[in-house]
């Protein structure tokens, strides 16, 4: 049985504000989810949102302002048809990149022509582990669900000690991804992925007595910092673990933000005229042991690659997320990765990583990237809480 092709015609983020005192802290995750909705339709004017077949969106936090099917909700604000429905997915850090992969999953089989796959997450007004956590105390009795039920810390710790990533190199990394996105920023290599948000805030009046609504444009990623240095990096101390070599300058910074691409046939892109930006090529997941959680994308990335047909070395463009630089540079050292190819525009320990949103915004960079150097084949790839990776293979047309 043959398989449909599935083409990206639009793809957009919002910036990723920094939380919980970022300039999105007070915007709704359902706000920013309507906003890209409708901008990645915009970006597609003969396109009638009627057409749209379903929207999917990842949040690893589905509760609170990001709660009651936030799909469909976004769907709803962002002005499409009642016809339109739309479910939210789960797999926490994943599951914008799930949502990408299930739209096309639609289409490659022939069950839909037009999807609108998501991410939104505001860590700002929803917290990790959300408000209020409930585990089951069995996973307290074995190390091994440490990566469950003691925080992905201690398992970024674990990989440390595993794969031998000290904490010069785990430092060093940081400071590139910095020095990366800082650079890209300079360059206005975000300007055609990036969808400014204007945001509302509520300020005292001139009397003191009364309330004033102030705008902002919101056009810029707030995470990178052109004045991080070696020395500022090595001064941080370990938060996980006494001893250990993973700090809050190491790590992936908390973050607000959204993103969404739009994908369709091959049938629609030439009755409406569109043009392809990519070709969604492949996806997989796989589970590795909770406590190693970091180390997903070992087990993921020769899966999507064996199942598009592709090598490592075919790669031209590797978004890994950097849940932390342990886990980043273990991956890339079991897979061989080349490191000028990974993350060249910075990765989350720079720009951020609002959870569910990050594997639609990294979408985005991504196809956008491509089409800005030339380069053909692009990954999306990320560890996932509780021990699993995920991979999703994209060509540029």
């Amino acid at each position: 049985m043959s398989e449909n092709a599935v083409y990206i015609v639009s793809a957009l983020r919002t910036p990723v504000g920094k939380a919980p005192r970022g300039s999105l802290r007070h915007t709704r995750p359902d706000d920013l989810l309507a906003h890209v909705i409708r901008g990645v339709l915009d970006a597609c004017p003969t396109l009638d949102p009627a057409l749209v077949d379903d929207v999917v969106v990842g949040c690893a936090m589905p509760e609170g302002s990001q709660g009651l099917n936030v799909a469909r909700v976004g769907a709803l604000l962002a002005g499409l048809p009642d016809r339109v429905p739309g479910y939210t997915v789960n797999r926490f850090c994943a599951s914008g990149l799930q949502a990408v992969a299930l739209a096309a999953d639609r289409i490659r089989l022939g069950e839909s022509e037009v999807m609108i796959a998501a991410g939104t997450e505001s860590m700002s007004q929803v917290p990790m582990m959300g408000h209020r956590p409930q585990f089951n105390p069995s996973l307290f009795h074995d190390e091994g669900q440490v990566g469950i039920a003691y925080g992905m810390g201690l398992t970024a710790e674990k990989v440390a000690v595993r794969w031998g990533v000290s904490r010069e190199d785990q430092d060093a990394f940081a400071l590139q991804s910095h020095a990366r996105a800082v650079a890209a920023m300079d360059a206005g290599h975000f300007r055609r992925e990036i969808l400014p948000v204007t945001v509302r805030h509520a300020a005292p009046g001139p009397q003191g007595n009364c309330i004033a609504v102030r705008e902002c444009r919101v056009d810029t990623d707030e995470g990178p910092r052109p004045d991080t240095s070696a020395e500022a990096l090595a001064r941080l101390k370990p938060v996980f673990s006494a001893g250990g070599s993973v700090t809050p300058g190491n790590s992936s910074q908390m973050s607000d933000g959204a993103g969404a691409v739009l994908l369709v046939s091959e049938r629609q892109v030439k009755a409406l005229g569109l043009e392809p930006l990519s070709r969604f090529a492949g996806y997989a997941v796989a589970g590795v042991p909770a406590e190693i959680m970091g180390i997903g994308p070992v087990e993921a990335v020769p899966m999507a690659l064996r199942r598009a047909g592709l090598g490592v070395q075919d790669l031209d463009w590797i978004e890994l997320n950097e849940a932390f630089a342990a886990q980043s540079l273990a991956v890339m050292r079991e897979l061989d990765l080349d490191p000028a190819r990974v993350n060249p525009l910075g990765g989350a320990i720079a720009l951020g990583h609002p959870l569910g949103a990050t594997g639609a915004i990294r979408t985005a960079t991504l196809t956008h990237g491509l089409r800005r150097t030339g380069g053909r084949y692009g990954m999306v790839t990320m560890c996932v809480g509780t021990g699993m990776g995920a991979a999703g293979i994209f060509e540029r047309m």
